[in-house]
């Protein structure tokens, strides 16, 4: 096993001390307090019994510290998983979304072994910002309901179905629940600047069950829409489902494993900026994969790295993968303790603590500060956003990646530059003066062309690069093509140089590549380009295709 798919575990254990324990110790119980409302809260947001979020902070928590590639990553449930996960239960069922989850880890294993840890970082912030944005919105809008004890059954999924419901309903509010949230919302806005050792969602869970308890007041709670909690694991199984319907679910499942890299990625790489460390990216994907194919077996949903809870965990003094650890024993231990209490903690206290992660989680003012930059990214970032909102989470990911792409290969081409140089024409803007290998140095010999490729010779620099020979209607006795300041080159690239070529041989005229560096020499080579060019194409500088050109054209006269 490599370096790289060692977990961290086993290598902070070396040499651990006693006091570094008491701190991964104190750590864990302070973020095992954070995950535990949470995971309650984004059980119920994703459309299921809340039981389900425990059990993904205790089974996927404990396994994404011992196995991931960071050391203060903190795994389970998380925001980013509520509208995809609603979008799965609402279509395929709970076991469909357990049938999901486990292909999805499958899939992040695969993704870590193929090592595309780093390559999916490479995502543009705009699509994450607004995808990110746009799942804040949906959370937001899921807990009207529960904010305002509206007295409506099932809630459409579709944002805009989901709002005229809210708006038909919104003069049958309940008083008494809306001023439960809204003591909620002031209590977790307040706490932070009371007191920071104990969490706030913790206090106001704490806080607000007893006093709807304590005081009787008609408010729903957990208990009443979903029952009592296990106090303990369920027993692992597989859900029984049709062939067909796995097959459906390949598309949902590349969606939470993309969702799960992404966000589990960008914690570490947080926590690393916090710590001054490096995590392994590739270990991390095959602990999040470990995580996704365990947790469903016993009911889980989706897990992946919580930036905010791994935040916390740094802060509190957490600085290897026991902190984890220590988290995922707090919640399991608190569900054996405390779990037949949970029944009467109220909706309305949750809903106002899944709003402040909403708030939060939108980051807006990262989202207003992407309004400023270049067009394109503004478009791709609207565009996943809205698309979040008003389509599907999987569609926005994938228009936006696809946009942004399309976007970044037309900013290449406009970069890329193609001048035509001869002794009766020269196009483009004076070169530098401090140049002593610029084409206008040198004297180009009647009957010849040059032309400079200026940047990567990809399919969008290849359409330049035809358009600049077209406008070009005398046919030249020699035309020398320099590469100095092409340093990669793609199969677009190719081909027209292969055009090129061929027209050359049809008009009699001859053909000389000059400045050609290594990554386009291997692809020339293995496109069979080389061979049909012939070895005398090929030239080291300007100076020796001038040369050539010279011989070739003194041969002719």
């Amino acid at each position: 096993m490599t370096g790289e798919f060692v977990p961290k575990l086993w290598t902070t254990l070396k040499g651990y001390t006693r006091a570094q324990f008491l701190q991964d110790l104190g750590a864990g119980t302070v973020v095992g307090i954070v995950a535990l409302p949470l995971a309650i809260a984004f059980a119920i947001a994703s459309g299921v019994p809340p039981e389900r979020g425990l059990i993904t902070a205790i089974v996927a928590g404990f396994l994404i510290s011992a196995l991931g590639g960071s050391r203060v990553q903190i795994g389970g449930p998380t925001g980013a998983f509520v509208v995809i996960v609603y979008g799965i239960v609402h279509r395929y069922g709970v076991d469909g979304l357990l049938i999901a989850t486990l292909m999805a880890g499958v899939i992040l294993v695969a993704f870590g072994f193929a090592r595309l840890g780093s390559a999916i970082r490479f995502i543009p912030h705009a699509v994450v910002t607004g995808f990110t944005s746009g799942i804040a919105v949906i959370i937001f809008s899921s807990q009207i309901k529960d904010l305002l004890g509206l007295p409506i059954g099932d809630v459409p999924p579709d944002f805009v179905g989901k709002w005229q419901l809210f708006a038909a309903h919104l003069v049958s509010f309940d008083p008494t629940t809306a001023l439960v949230a809204l003591g909620s919302l002031l209590v977790l806005i307040a706490w932070p600047r009371i007191q920071r050792t104990i969490p706030g969602p913790f206090v106001v869970l704490v806080v607000g069950t007893v006093v709807v308890a304590a005081l009787g007041l008609p408010v729903e709670t957990i208990g009443t829409r979903f029952g009592s909690i296990p106090d303990r694991l369920p027993a692992p199984h597989i859900p029984g489902l049709p062939f067909a319907t796995w097959m459906q679910l390949v598309g949902p499942a590349f969606t939470i494993a993309l969702l799960a890299s992404v966000e589990s990625l960008l914690s570490a790489v947080v926590a690393d900026g916090m710590l001054g460390t490096r995590h392994r990216s590739n270990m991390e994907l095959v602990a999040q994969g470990a995580a996704n194919l365990v947790a469903p077996l016993f009911g889980g949903i989706p897990a992946t790295g919580a930036i905010a809870r791994t935040a916390t965990n740094v802060k509190n003094g957490g600085r290897t993968p026991i902190a984890g650890i220590v988290h995922a024993g707090v919640v399991l231990l608190a569900v054996v303790l405390f779990g037949h209490l949970a029944a009467k903690i109220p909706l309305a206290v949750l809903a106002a603590i899944l709003t402040v992660v909403a708030y939060h989680m939108g980051d807006w003012r990262t989202f207003v500060a992407e309004l400023r930059a270049p067009k394109s990214d503004v478009a791709v970032l609207l565009a996943t956003f809205l698309l979040t909102i008003l389509v599907d989470l999987t569609v926005a990911i994938e228009v936006g990646v696809v946009l942004a792409t399309f976007l970044f290969m037309r900013r290449m081409s406009e970069v890329t530059q193609v001048n035509m140089f001869s002794d009766a024409m020269i196009e483009g803007e004076d070169e530098s003066e401090s140049d002593p290998d610029g084409v206008r140095r040198r004297e180009i010999p009647r009957g010849v062309e040059v032309y400079e490729i200026d940047g990567p010779f990809f399919f969008g620099a290849a359409e330049t690069f035809k358009s600049t020979l077209a406008r070009v209607a005398a046919r030249p006795k020699v035309l020398i093509v320099r590469l100095r300041h092409v340093p990669a080159i793609d199969s677009t690239g190719l081909h027209a140089l292969e055009d090129l070529r061929r027209r050359c041989e049809r008009d009699k005229t001859l053909l000389l590549l000059s400045d050609v560096h290594a990554q386009p020499l291997v692809a020339m080579e293995r496109a069979g380009f080389l061979a049909a060019l012939g070895s005398g194409g090929l030239a080291g500088t300007l100076d020796e295709a001038l040369a050539l050109a010279r011989t070739h054209l003194a041969s002719e006269s």
